[in-house]
Order: structure tokens, then sequence, then C-alpha cells
């Protein structure tokens, strides 16, 4: 079915969204990771699955011509925040705020400069296709915003590279396990929702996608700073093929500290980073921020 068929009350109203890139000359700019979502039946079915849209704030990132952010109005957001840095793709947002009264801000700006909790109150859900080259930067953003107030957010419904999506719902023992698996799942009941071909997108991207909901949990899994977290798992997934008694070096300075934190940790040093729990990353971050074996953090 064409965009232009889509039978969806109120979306008569609205100009084709390829008419609405041709008028304002939107093509897709690689540098800015653009790849515009068009089809209306793929976008609605973005914005049902991220929940209630008719409460607190809905924060959208990177709308370009408002693919998505016709979608989240048409499927009831009531406060809808899109965030956009393409100076071009901000008359086109107007234009379409046109047809929802007072329901529609546009910040022109860059998402990770802007603190998205100053832009209304909670409950606050983030849906976004995000631009693939600045994807994981952003959601580390936002899991520091997490960490220091669970309540940040109440859910971000999420589209990412296949591969990124993979890595982010990984288990112990996989290869994709990483970094960002233990930070996301420490903080966050993370899930995959479904993914979307590279064709269905103008210009199609070389992968294909992934929609993944991430929900802040009431507390993270374990006690841990995530600063901390991030070094330990920056170290031990740095070297992910070596043991840990020699990852962690990177980390402790020294190969008698490394011994240190993993034994105040329980942690055997000949395992491997991909062999560790959440829990036991935990256990690391803490054994570094107590300042075990000495010595420069």
């Amino acid at each position: 079915m064409a965009e232009t068929d889509i039978p969806f009350k109120g979306a008569a109203e609205l100009p084709p969204l390829r008419e609405v890139i041709r008028r304002h000359g939107l093509g897709a700019r690689k540098p800015l990771g653009q790849h515009f979502l068009l089809d209306l039946n793929l976008t609605r079915r973005i914005a049902r699955a991220a929940g209630d849209l008719t409460e607190g704030t809905v924060v959208e990132i990177g709308p370009g011509p408002g693919g998505l952010t016709r979608a989240l109005l048409l499927e009831g957001a009531v406060n809808l925040v899109a965030v956009e840095r393409d100076d071009r793709c901000l008359e086109a947002l107007a234009e379409l705020g046109e047809h929802f009264p007072r329901r529609l801000t546009v910040v022109a700006g860059d998402a990770l400069e802007v603190d998205l909790r100053s832009l209304g109150p909670a409950p606050r859900r983030i849906v976004a296709n995000l631009p693939y080259n600045i994807s994981t930067r952003l959601l580390v953003r936002w899991l520091h915003d997490i960490a220091a107030s669970p309540e940040s957010y109440d859910c971000l419904t999420l589209m990412f590279q296949k591969e990124v999506a993979d890595r982010l719902v990984a288990g112990p023992g996989t290869k994709t396990y990483g970094r960002l698996s233990v930070l996301a799942q420490w903080l966050c009941q993370v899930r995959p929702l479904f993914n979307l071909p590279a064709a269905a997108f103008t210009p199609p991207p070389k992968v294909a996608s992934t929609v993944v909901q991430l929900c802040p949990r009431a507390q993270p899994l374990c006690a841990a700073d995530i600063g901390r977290m991030e070094q330990v798992t920056a170290a031990a997934f740095g070297q992910r093929r070596k043991m840990l008694r020699q990852a962690m070096k990177s980390l402790a300075g020294a190969g008698g500290r490394a011994e240190a934190i993993l034994a105040a940790a329980g942690i055997e040093g000949s395992l491997r980073a991909e062999n560790l729990e959440i829990e036991d990353f935990c256990a690391l971050a803490r054994a570094v921020a107590a300042g075990v074996g000495g010595g420069p953090d």
C-alpha cells in the first residue's frame, strides 16, 4: 500500500512525506546518519509500541522530515518535543505542527548536548529512529541520566542498527556480549521488539535495523557507580580475548593491583570478560571505587 493510500484517521489532511522532502529539499545527509522511514504503517507500529503517549512528555530525536513525528501525533501524543539539529528540517516540522496545534514543540539543537529531562514533565518517553553514527553515544548519555535518577525516563523505544541491538540484549558467554550489554541491562529491562529491513528506509542503509525497548529498573541490578562501571567494562572488554588478570592491567596500572581488585571482587583472574555476570562487573566497580590495591584510579 502506498503512503498516500493509508486510510488512517487524520492522515488524509497531511501532505505525503515524499512531497514534503521534495518541497523542502530534504535529501538525507550521510554525515548526519540520516535514513528516513516514510512508511506510516511502520512508523505507527513504533509509536504504538512506545505505550501511552497521552501523559507527560514524548521526546523524539532526529525527526528529519517528520515521518515518525506524524505517527506519534496520530497515535495520540499530546506533548511531543522533537529535537532536530538539521536546520533544513525545521520548516517542514513547523508545518506539521500546524496540523496538531499545541501538541508539537520543535527544539533546534544537538541531542548530544540537550538535557532531555529539561524538555517537559515526567513521565518522559523517548521514541526515536536514532542517527546510526551517534546512537551508542546517545544511549550511554541517557543511561547516565537513569543512573542518577531512574525516574528520568519512563521508557525508551529506540531504533538501532541490528548489530547494536544484538549487543544490547546479549548475555554472558556470547560473542556479542560487551560493555553496552552490561551497562544497559544493569540499569534497564531490555527487549527487542521487531526488525526492519534496509529497504524500508530512504536511502536504504547497508544493514537491517531493530527497534528495542529499554525500561529503567526502579533500582539497578546491584550497587555500583556508573563511571566505575564504564571503566571496568572498557578495560575488561577492551582486550576480551585475554584473561582478566591481564586485561585489567590497563585499568589498575600494575599487575599486582589488578590481582587485588579481582580478589576483592571474588573473581578468578583466569576468566575472560564474556564469562562475567553483570553482578561481577558491579563487584569490580566497587573494588576500584574503594581503592583496592592502592595506586592511581
